[in-house]
């Protein structure tokens, strides 16, 4: 249904604003309570909690800039309560460093919003 695709992938670029502003507490609202992301390295953050606070530590280095994920591609549930997004990360941080690679992630309607319940990224290059 191409409303829910067009909802998730602005909840994607919403987070992506988010996270250009260093704004971890607002990624809480977009956050299942179990969610689970396995950053680009293979670490395993798990809860909410959790990946604000990775956010927040992340957003105290002063090199950092951002994390931009583009979305290639949604696909939604027959009762379109979970959707599965894949797409393209690129970070970068001050002096031209840069790492990217791709991503899957699954989404859980709860109460009319798509909030994010599990992230996996890969890192292809750094």
């Amino acid at each position: 249904m191409p409303a829910l695709d067009i909802a998730i992938r602005a909840k994607r670029k919403l987070t992506n604003r988010l996270i250009a502003a260093h704004d971890a507490a607002r990624l809480r609202p977009h956050l299942t309570e179990d969610v689970v992301v396995i950053v680009g390295d293979g670490g395993v953050i798990q809860g909410a909690d959790a990946v604000v606070g990775a956010f927040a530590a992340q957003f105290g280095d002063p090199a950092f800039i951002a994390y931009v994920r583009t979305t290639d591609l949604v696909e939604m549930a027959a009762n379109h309560e979970r959707a599965a997004e894949t797409g393209r990360w690129v970070g970068t941080w001050k002096g031209g460093v840069e790492m990217s690679g791709s991503y899957m992630a699954a989404w859980r309607a709860d109460k009319g919003q798509w909030l994010l319940e599990r992230e996996l990224y890969v890192t292809l290059s750094e």
